[in-house]
């Protein structure tokens, strides 16, 4: 195994915003309370603390032994759930939706993250305990986002007329999901493995919620990684209060707003992941996830005929306050307010969104966790590791967009030298000697002398462009062997992790593949990696 490191700027696949917030640019300081690196972890300890209460925990392990209670679990998980009684303990999570069979690759690189800095946090701070948590975003209801996955190039998809809250959803169909996986996959050892667990976890769990907790446990539960599930009762009487202040004074609409004009003036090409709403909760009920929204002082439940005065709303929340669901503005207090939790580890779409938080969760006095941006991977097997070789293509260039990596590679093993650089340069400065004239004669003719400069430099621009497309079609082969590896590693020009799912290296891989990922992977090293299998 070959580990290579590469900063994430220099991948071209992450924003601006997030590659200056894992650089530690100062101007962002104010969006975000503690960074991401160790010695910081024991002021969020003693923040956190002071700011959870007893009786929150002993909600949270009343509510977690309640979801676990048809669940096999490891001795791990079992203490580490136990464990959340005691002061000492706090949680470093993960969320992600309940994508089928686990989505995009990505899926495994959140919770690894999430159960290596656990681990890592024991080692540094052996005084205190720290338990792994992925959070279920069971009340999600964009079914087309979750209702498939990629194996080798091919959609496997979930069709059925869904609506509300997706962890409610009947697992009723996924059969006919499976015969076309089971037909795909083959019938090696590895193959059956992945065919006994989809069978296990979605036809023979009747929702979506059951089935994905199966998964993730069977997948992780060796780790003692702790599934949170939102959607509940008692969790959610612990957000009461907070769900008060947003239905009744819209404090994280104005403070949210206030912050996204702020990071707006900061630089307009950070851009803006989520905007709040007046409310930021749905109604949840029935079958359906509808916002609330205030008309004139009642409040409506968009698209249905359901209304209520502001007497009659807070009674609903009073008595079920399991029908208020948090959209994703509100979901990370919501978190934060049940968990004794230190950091929240996530992709860079997440993190630019939470980054938007900090000022709500101060007027909600709720201390804000550490943001951690989870590890991103590579993985490149022997095999692709013989072509990249062969077409001497390093790990940096192989994150070059398409176009400039065939450039680059043809200009290396072209026999004549396609870059006009130098002519260019020569050119320029030859046209320093006829501004000077100009300027000492007439200044008017500097405009003509600059259009002739453009022009020229346009002439060498196009020649060398045609100059690279004939040489191009000399090395179609090479450009050939080029386009299939990239395609290989970035299917779709886009991460593998973004597009694969773990299926396909569990058949290349098998059982091995996950402690690889624990093994090698550095939840604190802001850098993404490339595994390479040698």
């Amino acid at each position: 195994m070959e580990i290579d490191c590469l900063p994430f700027r220099k991948t071209g696949y992450f924003s601006k915003l997030i590659c200056d917030y894992i650089e530690e640019k100062e101007t962002l300081t104010s969006l975000y309370g503690q960074f991401p690196k160790l010695e910081n972890f024991e002021r969020q300890i003693r923040e956190k603390n002071a700011n959870f209460s007893v009786s929150g925990r002993k909600t949270l392990v009343k509510s977690l032994k309640a979801q676990y209670v048809d669940v096999k679990t490891s001795s791990l998980t079992s203490e580490n759930i136990q464990s959340l009684h005691d002061e000492n303990t706090f949680t470093v999570t993960t969320g992600h939706q309940l994508n089928l069979f686990t989505g995009p690759l990505y899926f495994l690189y959140k919770i690894v993250s999430t159960i290596n800095l656990s681990k890592v946090l024991k080692e540094t701070y052996g005084d205190y305990n720290f338990v792994p948590v992925y959070w279920m975003a069971t009340e999600d209801h964009d079914f087309e986002e979750i209702n498939y996955f990629n194996f080798k190039g091919k959609k496997i998809q979930w069709n059925k007329n869904a609506s509300g809250a997706v962890g409610h959803l009947s697992t009723e169909g996924l059969d006919e999901v499976f015969e076309i996986f089971s037909n795909t996959i083959g019938g090696s050892k590895n193959a059956d493995y992945l065919k006994n667990l989809f069978t296990k976890a979605y036809l023979k769990h009747k929702n979506l919620t059951r089935a994905t907790r199966y998964l993730t446990n069977e997948l992780f539960k060796e780790q003692g990684l702790v599934i949170v599930d939102g959607d509940d009762h008692h969790l959610k009487e612990l957000l009461v209060p907070y769900i008060k202040k947003d239905l009744f004074e819209q404090v994280s609409f104005t403070s949210v707003s206030k912050k996204i004009s702020e990071i707006q003036q900061m630089d307009p090409d950070y851009g803006i992941q989520v905007n709040p709403r007046e409310i930021n909760y749905f109604y949840l009920k029935d079958g359906i996830r509808e916002r609330i929204v205030e008309r004139d002082g009642k409040f409506y439940i968009n698209d249905t005929q359901l209304s209520f005065t502001k007497e009659e709303l807070l009674e609903e929340l009073q008595t079920y306050p399991e029908r208020f669901s948090p959209n994703v503005v509100a979901r990370p207090l919501y978190q934060e307010v049940i968990l004794p939790n230190l950091c929240y580890i996530g992709g860079g779409g997440e993190l630019a969104y939470w980054l938007q938080l900090k000022a709500s969760f101060q007027a909600m006095e709720v201390p804000f966790p550490i943001l951690l941006l989870r590890n991103s991977v590579l993985i490149i097997t022997e095999k692709q590791n013989e072509k990249l070789d062969k077409l001497n293509v390093s790990h940096e260039d192989i994150f070059l967009k398409r176009h400039s990596l065939i450039n680059k590679k043809i200009r290396e093993v072209s026999n004549i030298d396609i870059d006009f650089s130098p002519q260019k340069k020569f050119l320029e400065e030859q046209f320093k000697g006829l501004y000077d004239l100009a300027e000492q004669t007439d200044k008017s003719f500097l405009g003509a002398v600059k259009a002739q400069e453009v022009k020229q430099k346009k002439g060498l621009d196009k020649l060398e462009k045609r100059l690279l497309k004939a040489q191009k079609r000399k090395l179609e082969d090479h450009v050939v062997r080029l386009t299939d590896i990239q395609n290989q590693l970035f299917p779709g020009q886009s991460l593998q992790e973004r597009q694969l799912n773990f299926s396909e290296l569990y058949l290349e891989y098998g059982e091995e593949l996950i402690p690889m990922l624990l093994k090698h992977l550095n939840p604190l090293d802001l850098n993404f990696f490339v595994l390479s299998i040698k």
